[in-house]
């Protein structure tokens, strides 16, 4: 292997938002997720509702359309 063209393989922590923290070994110092296996719905076995109402009402007031 050529020396000095390897990106630094150093231990990182990977943290959710919801608060879970993974310790691992990354390229990258610091990695924030939105959603991890221990909040994802898919996982947890739990449904949550996500509201889309208004979604209409935001375009076509952000496009001035009928």
């Amino acid at each position: 292997m050529k020396s000095d063209i390897h990106p630094v393989y150093e231990e990182t922590t990977i943290k959710c938002a919801c608060g879970f923290e993974v310790k691992s070994r990354s390229t990258k110092k610091d990695v924030h997720v939105e959603i991890c296996s221990a909040c994802h719905p898919f996982y947890t076995k739990e449904q949550r509702l996500v509201t889309t109402t208004g979604r209409v009402e935001k375009f076509k007031q952000k496009y001035k359309l009928k």
